[in-house]
């Protein structure tokens, strides 16, 4: 079974957000998932992402991928505790 690490889309028309889930990559977009993972909300300024990066992280030891969007947003959300954790110290 091939897992995804994906966003699922949710909301009103021309008012998405969208949830981070991990799912079988055979299920369809909004369809069954494994766990619910996170949050994307691209239309609030600044865009809201709200991501279990502990969750995340076991799902991608346990081989689970993610999709080149919710990679990108994991980036986004490794930078901004690295530099909070800077700012910290």
């Amino acid at each position: 079974m091939a897992v995804r690490v994906r966003l699922a889309r949710a909301g009103a028309k021309k008012n998405p957000f969208y949830r981070v889930v991990v799912a079988d990559s055979r299920s369809p977009r909004d369809g069954r998932f494994i766990e619910h993972v996170g949050i994307y909300d691209p239309k609030r300024q600044p865009a809201e992402v709200r991501i279990k990066m502990d969750r995340v992280e076991h799902w991608l030891r346990v081989g689970a991928k993610p999709t080149d969007t919710v990679a990108q947003l994991l980036r986004q959300m490794r930078r901004k505790t690295a530099a909070q954790g800077a700012e910290q110290s």
